[in-house]
């Protein structure tokens, strides 16, 4: 059988007549790209054009494109068992949580989800009525931090710290506070970047105690703003957070749904800083990405107030497609994968090869600063390296489209605080090749050289 492929602008036309883009404003001359394929590192659209996808689709394909193992775990599953509601229990849900405890490197009780947005849901529901089942009814209050994003349903998106994210949808679920991140490029002159982050992780505290501290229930943070900006932290700051929420029984809760899986260099985000946290929420790279799963991992201790008789203390949560056998298929066979091509130890060594390489982008009269971690890069672009003045939409605009022109996607902050949406961000497979990694670097080299 013949199959024939529809033109480009039909395609295109369809999409305008009945498709309707996430995040991206109405561009009556800028139709999306039409993507048909991918592998490895690489996409190619519609029209045949290939392109180095440095940003994992949306930080999430992990392990690459187009693996036929992992189309086959999800085929063999549906064909066997194709769905399963998670109050009952299936074989790849029950493989998949001690797996996952064994990647933890700790005791955790698995609750399973779609989406990262689902993943804090869940959290922060288990977090109230923990300290309700504690007899500690009055903490309902998380606190976040500006810059930080943890999802788009009405409390992920109250927990976001990103302005422009939640303007014109605001009233948001009450109870969500923030506090200023460490953004140690503009950090105070003459401060140490240890000592500044001890001073953000204590106005931390500060904020426990003028709120009350019997009113605050948790705290949630990334390991490093990802999506707000890549800010990293000092070490220091985390392992201050663990002690001020252990001191003032607040549990902290950190979201690895981007830093999870190999992307930081580590397993997850928050090992590379020594902490244990009381829930951790994780998405994305799960699966690569390659059908929807999220997870709620609860510390034991924690999950035993919910085993009381008393009416109502079980969780009263539901989720139809969480916890899917082919996804949780998908999930351990992408697991496999990375620990059998050693993808995590690779994302460290890629990420210190591009870091080492693009080092010298600090001499560019409009690059403030380049950072990064694992296989994970920030370059802060400004108008005067004096000043830091951000740099304007134009200027960021024109870097981006460059590197398209020339097979390389990219990506910014964008949509998150007015004025700071001035980062260009790289979230490569984990699986790209030392060539693709070439690649990278020169596009970005070219790009710089000649946009002086």
């Amino acid at each position: 059988m013949t199959v024939v492929k529809t033109d480009t602008q039909t395609l295109v036309e369809k999409d305008r007549q009945n498709v309707w883009h996430h995040i991206s404003p109405y561009v009556e001359k800028s139709p999306p790209m039409i993507w048909a394929k991918g592998e490895g590192a690489w996409v190619t659209d519609h029209e045949g054009n290939r392109y180095l996808d440095g940003m994992s689709g949306l930080w999430c394909v992990n392990v690459g494109y187009g693996r036929e193992e992992l189309a086959k775990a999800a085929y063999d599953q549906m064909k066997e068992l194709c769905y399963v509601p998670m109050t009952q229990s299936h074989e790849p849900a029950i493989e998949l949580a001690a797996k996952l405890n064994e990647w933890l490197e700790d005791d955790y009780m698995i609750f399973y989800s779609n989406s990262g947005s689902d993943a804090n849901e869940v959290a922060f529901k288990i977090a109230r009525q923990y300290h309700q089942q504690k007899g500690e009814a009055s903490r309902y209050k998380f606190i976040s931090r500006y810059r930080a994003y943890h999802g788009s349903s009405m409390g992920a998106l109250a927990a976001t710290g990103q302005s422009l994210r939640k303007y014109k949808y605001e009233p948001l679920a009450p109870g969500f506070l923030h506090v200023a991140p460490p953004d140690n490029y503009r950090r105070p002159e003459g401060m140490s970047v240890e000592d500044y982050n001890i001073m953000r992780a204590e106005e931390l505290e500060q904020k426990i105690i003028w709120e009350q501290e019997e009113t605050v229930a948790g705290v949630i943070m990334e390991p490093l703003i990802t999506g707000g900006g890549i800010l990293i932290p000092h070490p220091v700051y985390l392992q201050k957070v663990q002690e001020i929420c252990n001191k003032h029984g607040v549990l902290l809760i950190i979201d690895e749904v981007i830093c999870g899986f190999g992307r930081t260099g580590k397993k997850f985000g928050h090992q590379n800083f020594g902490v244990k946290p009381d829930i951790v929420t994780m998405a994305k790279g799960l699966t690569s990405a390659y059908l929807p799963l999220s997870v709620t991992a609860v510390r034991k201790d924690i999950y035993e107030t919910f085993k009381d008789s008393a009416e109502n203390s079980h969780f009263r949560h539901v989720n139809t497609f969480g916890g899917n056998p082919a996804a949780c298929a998908v999930a351990l066979k992408n697991l496999e994968i990375i620990e059998r091509e050693g993808l995590v130890e690779r994302a460290d060594r890629h990420g210190e090869r591009l870091r080492a390489e693009l080092a010298h982008l600090e001499d560019h009269p409009y690059v403030g600063e380049v950072r990064g971690i694992g296989f994970l890069l920030g370059i802060e672009l400004v108008e005067d390296k004096q000043t830091r003045e951000p740099a304007s939409a134009a200027r960021i605009g024109k870097i981006i489209a460059n590197c398209k022109a020339n097979g390389l996607i990219v990506g910014k902050n964008g949509d998150t605080v007015a004025g700071h949406n001035n980062i260009l961000t790289l979230s490569p497979p984990l699986a790209c090749t030392d060539q693709d990694v070439d690649f990278i670097i020169s596009v970005i080299k070219k790009v710089f050289e000649e946009n002086r």
